[in-house]
């Protein structure tokens, strides 16, 4: 008899080599979820949001009093060329809504936009902010 197939011997050496090389992937590529969490975030709040808030002050004259004005049209908003964000209010790679007040208080002369970050939690330090960097 002329059998062809693989050993339980040779089926356990392949998932042990499976299983180590696995370990040593693993770690290298667990922090790169939150890296990639941090620099959307990052993209929505420097980036898109604010473009769309920008596009309303030029619209308006002024910046909106609330994020879903950009996507509802205001009562008494005759420039309103909305919606300024094509897919409504995105929300923070933690599904979390972006936190926005004008006239801001980083931002005296604009507004502040900011996620609350990884953890969730305002006034922890790890927000997502527009507020100027110091250099």
């Amino acid at each position: 008899m002329n059998q062809k197939g693989f050993t339980l011997i040779e089926l356990l050496v392949v998932v042990v080599i499976l299983g180590i090389l696995t370990s040593l992937a693993l770690p290298r590529l667990a922090g790169r979820t939150t890296e990639a969490r941090i620099k959307a975030a990052d993209a929505d709040v420097n980036g898109n949001v604010a473009l769309a808030l920008d596009m309303y002050e030029v619209d308006m004259g002024k910046y909106p009093s609330a994020l879903p004005d950009l996507v509802q049209k205001p009562s008494g908003a005759d420039n309103w060329k909305g919606p300024y964000l094509k897919r409504g209010l995105p929300k923070d790679p933690w599904g979390n809504a972006y936190v926005y007040t004008f006239p801001g208080s980083a931002n005296p002369d604009g507004y502040d936009l900011y996620s609350l970050g990884p953890d969730k939690a305002d006034g922890t330090g790890d927000e997502i902010t527009n507020a100027p960097r110091e250099a």
